[in-house]
């Protein structure tokens, strides 16, 4: 990449636009905040393209995306790829014929949504979101393809926090993390 100058660009660095905020939502917690890597078109548009670099040639026909932050990736990773966009919801946020994978949670279950004829069956999908954590809502997600006849062709994250071993759970996906804490 070039800045129109002729001379390379040193790549932006993204963890310069994530935000740290202590005790949110609860004591205890450390919050990485996303919201100034979106507010800035350079850094949004870099995250972008980085997200999108190692799936151009993984033949992805899809991307499937994780309501609600993931939704902002996807759109464009999608996009640059060339694909469409699945989108996975949570229950009854879909107008149409719905398939359905409800998952644990660490007190209680939850379940997510996709239309039926989202994905044909064999077609190789991208699942992205914003921020890897324990893995339990993607893990999920890709269950739900794999439900439809799809097949994960890998798992994308901006962030992953990876001291809570969430790439771990997506085992045997690819998963692929632009920013990674301890």
């Amino acid at each position: 990449m070039s800045r129109g100058t002729g001379e390379a660009r040193q790549p932006l660095d993204l963890t310069a636009f994530i935000r740290s905020v202590p005790d949110f939502p609860k004591p205890g917690i450390l919050f990485r905040d996303i919201t100034p890597l979106l507010r800035s078109p350079e850094a949004f548009q870099e995250a972008v393209h980085r997200l999108a670099e190692p799936f151009r040639t993984a033949g992805v026909q899809l991307v499937a995306a994780v309501e609600a932050r993931g939704f902002l990736f996807a759109a464009p990773v999608a996009l640059q790829l060339g694909v469409g966009v699945v989108p996975i919801r949570k229950a009854g946020k879909l107008p149409w014929k719905t398939l359905s994978w409800t998952y644990q949670l660490e007190y209680g279950t939850d379940t997510l949504q996709m239309h039926a004829d989202a994905i044909a069956p064999g077609e190789r999908v991208l699942v992205l979101d914003d921020v890897l954590a324990t893995g339990g809502t993607v893990e999920a997600c890709c269950r739900l393809i794999e439900q439809a006849g799809g097949q994960v062709a890998g798992c994308a994250f901006l962030v992953e926090l990876c001291s809570l071993a969430g790439r771990n759970r997506l085992q045997p996906y690819p998963v692929f993390s632009l920013i990674q804490y301890d």
